[in-house]
């Protein structure tokens, strides 16, 4: 399962990256929002920041769960990757109710991405001191 877990992360980061596009094109119908627009509605607004956000975040988290795998720890890295996702949905459910309610959602999906920065770090200077 071990090697497996990494996989699912980005599947699950895959599935959300879905979610995100779905809520969008949902609230620009919901709210007559014509493309190419991208304002006119708090709603509409508040889905469109939760895709670009979360697309945004994405391109930080992958590469840092790359390294936290290639370099010797794809559990720790598949566990932190889970946190991310969790905090990114967490995120999400809430910035589309409420802005002001991003917040915890975006905490702990920053804590899953640090944790994944740490040990792609840690795992490549091993790597390079071990030659």
């Amino acid at each position: 399962m071990t090697q497996h877990l990494p996989a699912i992360v980005v599947l699950l980061t895959v599935l959300l990256q879905f979610g995100t596009m779905w809520a969008t094109g949902h609230a620009r119908g919901k709210y007559g929002i014509k493309a190419p627009a991208i304002t006119g509605h708090a709603g509409f607004e508040r889905a469109w920041r939760v895709q670009m956000n979360t697309l945004e975040s994405t391109m930080m988290f992958l590469p840092a769960l790359w390294l936290a795998v290639q370099y010797g720890y794809p559990l720790w890295g598949g566990v932190a990757g889970l946190v991310w996702v969790f905090g990114r949905a967490w995120y999400a459910v809430s910035y589309l109710q409420d802005a002001a309610k991003r917040g915890p959602g975006f905490m702990v999906s920053m804590i899953g991405w640090a944790a994944t920065v740490v040990l792609g770090v840690t795992g490549l200077v091993r790597a390079l001191i071990a030659g």
